[in-house]
């Protein structure tokens, strides 16, 4: 699952069907409909090794965190994630 840092915001016909389906079929076909070309994407403006080192990282937090937590502290977060989820 993508961390919350790496979540793009969607843009405003992300949730149109016909949008996304014509965004699909004219990925497949390498242009658009209408016989133009499909503009380049844009380049990755990342710093590679920031992005290798949170790969890193991210990784291994869960199950660290995981690990680091007492049978009580867990069974409180899931007592809380439970409630949250069935509240109404």
């Amino acid at each position: 699952m993508p961390s919350r840092a790496s979540r793009q915001k969607s843009k405003p016909d992300a949730r149109d069907f016909t949008a996304v389906a014509r965004r699909v079929v004219e990925q497949a076909i390498g242009e658009r409909l209408d016989g133009s070309p499909l503009p380049p994407e844009p380049p990755d403006t990342r710093n590679p090794a920031a992005v290798a080192l949170s790969k890193l990282g991210a990784s291994k937090g869960g199950q660290t965190r995981a690990k680091n937590l007492s049978k009580a502290r867990r069974l409180e977060i899931a007592k809380k994630a439970a409630k949250a989820r069935w509240r109404s």
